[in-house]
């Protein structure tokens, strides 16, 4: 019989900052060997049960506690963070939060170091590891200098290295492009077969984590597990709809088409996922749904011709790229980490010029333009808040851009509010910054660009760590904003974004542009879907298993999903 690993036993947890529990009566068991993920929006409670499980609770986030919580059958709540260390590791959401090292293997050697292993048994121990997630190739390099989907390697690797116990990942796929949250899934898998570890996953991207198998979901609400299910369990369920957790759209296409999904048709995995109650409705739905023509272009915004840029003469980041944005488009901008996504929009921002080729914003040249003067017509939003934040509360950091601008102040009190009821902030308009979660610092930074009303918004990664009902408050406001006239350009990693939200998707591999054309169209193009790093939509394989077009079914689906019919 497997021992348990994990155990809460009415566990509650109340912050001293906070008036009532955070977790409230926990009863969970995790045992030797699991593999389990834990779902929920946020405020839920499950980062906070993630700080118990490491550590950080009650050490550096105090409050108190009732009811047990053990490791390994001990009181983990007199343990000290060391002590949860040779037990848990923790690989972090941003994998540039946890480097120490100057290179790969300093970074994870480390914690041998502190240990005092001998170098012979330390040179053995780093090379076994990194070759267990695939990073010994890159052991004299610097962890800066390495794609995303490698920086999570490294990380996995100096939280490993000791051979702990129990691995908990916190939204491991959050800065990762889609094919290569895939590949990260497998890692895990793979770690998970070849060591027998415990592993505790916390992830919003419920399909990318599905792509491998999991033993049991833990679904939090309010504080509490409000299900602890199989993955077959929670799908035939419609405990995901109720708590705001965006279910696989596999899924979503199935009930669309009137489809009951039960537990015997094994619906976790798509592929092996018994469709024979399924086909006739879904033939019949997609023969008689219609879907709209889409709408004309209005003028040209902004556009790129034959643009490159290097920070060396020898080594350019882009290479000849040229492409048109009309007015009132909401287009993506996608490709794998490290393909000049972010490059391009620090472009059109005018924090780099163009080594070669020209900008244009409404037919003018941008060349000779100011950052101050892009900012009044074209706003960024970065994929990391703290590259953006820059006042102590909430408030004042979505205020700056105003108060810099001489707005009235009541004229600022009423946009700011509007702005932070909008993006679900107002309940937090009086707290400090460094007291909320990534995923509401992150609706701070584009609240303190949405207020200023640009009439190009750019936004790296707009949803990244966003529970579902936040994502759809800042994807509707977003599109109430496209539907007004402002035209947005969106970087992203979300597959489901770029489909149900952007009528074009620009594609980037290498330094190029590979593909400009509608997103339904990329996203049916599986060599566009390759080379970008993206991964195919299970709405592809979908139709592709009951015989339909696929171009024509996604096409169907996503827009009818936008209010088409």
């Amino acid at each position: 019989m497997k021992k348990p690993m994990i155990e809460f036993e009415n566990f509650s947890f109340q912050y001293h900052v906070q008036s009532c529990p955070t977790l409230k009566n926990i009863q969970l068991t995790i045992y030797e060997g699991e593999k389990v993920l834990i779902v929920g929006p946020s405020g839920s409670g499950k980062s906070t049960l993630a700080h118990c499980i490491n550590g950080l609770i009650p050490h550096i986030y105090r409050g108190q506690t009732t009811g047990t919580f053990k490791i390994k059958g001990q009181n983990a709540l007199t343990q000290s963070i060391f002590e949860r260390s040779m037990v848990v590791g923790t690989v972090l959401q941003n994998p540039d939060d946890q480097f120490i090292g100057l290179t790969v293997v300093e970074d994870i050697a480390f914690k041998l170091e502190n240990l005092n292993v001998k170098k012979t048994k330390m040179d053995q121990m780093v090379q076994r590891v990194a070759e267990l997630v695939e990073v010994d190739s890159k052991l004299a390099s610097s962890p800066h200098e390495l794609s995303g989907g490698q920086k999570q390697r490294v990380t996995m690797a100096g939280v490993m290295v000791d051979e702990i116990d129990i691995l908990l990942f916190d939204e491991p796929l959050a800065s990762l492009d889609p094919a290569t949250g895939v590949k990260t899934m497998a890692l895990i898998e793979d770690i998970h077969q070849q060591t027998d570890k415990t592993i505790v996953i916390i992830e919003h991207r419920l399909e990318e984590v599905l792509s491998q198998k999991v033993d049991r979901i833990i679904v939090m609400n309010h504080g509490e597990i409000v299900g602890d299910l199989t993955p077959n369990q929670l799908l035939a369920s419609p405990l995901l709809q109720e708590v705001m957790i965006r279910e696989p759209l596999y899924i979503s296409a199935l009930k669309e088409a009137g489809c009951t999904i039960c537990e015997s048709m094994n619906p976790e995995c798509l592929d092996q996922m018994d469709l024979t109650s399924c086909v006739d409705q879904l033939k019949d739905w997609f023969e008689t749904t219609k879907a709209p023509m889409g709408r004309e272009h209005a003028d040209v915004i902004l556009s790129f011709d034959q643009v490159s840029f290097g920070y060396s003469p020898d080594h350019h980041v882009l290479k000849h790229v040229s492409f048109e944005i009309h007015r009132g488009e909401m287009v993506s901008l996608v490709g794998r980490n490290g393909a000049g996504k972010s490059t391009i929009s620090k472009l059109i921002s005018g924090f780099y010029q163009p080594t070669s080729g020209h900008i244009s914003f409404k037919g003018e040249d941008l060349t000779g333009s100011t950052i101050k003067e892009r900012a009044s017509k074209i706003g960024l939003v970065m994929q990391h808040p703290g590259q953006m934040i820059s006042k102590t509360m909430v408030f004042d950091e979505v205020a700056f851009g105003l108060v810099a601008r001489g707005v009235h102040p009541e004229e600022i009190k009423r946009r700011v509010y509007e702005t932070l009821k909008i993006c679900g902030l107002y309940p937090f308009r009086n707290w400090p910054i460094s007291a909320l979660s990534f995923g509401q610092k992150k609706r701070v930074s584009i609240a303190a660009i949405l207020v200023l009303n640009p009439e190009v918004l750019i936004l790296d990664e707009p949803t990244a760590g966003q529970d579902l009902k936040h994502y759809r408050e800042i994807m509707e406001f977003l599109k109430m904003l496209n539907e007004r006239g402002m035209t947005i350009l969106m970087i992203t990693h979300d597959m489901h974004l770029m489909l149900e939200y952007t009528t074009c998707a620009l594609v980037m591999a290498d330094g190029r542009l590979i593909g400009d054309a509608p997103t339904y169209q990329v996203m049916s193009h599986k060599e566009l879907i390759e080379a970008a790093h993206l991964k195919q939509t299970s709405l592809y394989s979908l139709a592709h298993r009951i015989g339909v077009d696929p171009e024509s079914f996604i096409y169907k689906f996503i827009a009818h999903e936008k209010g088409g019919s």
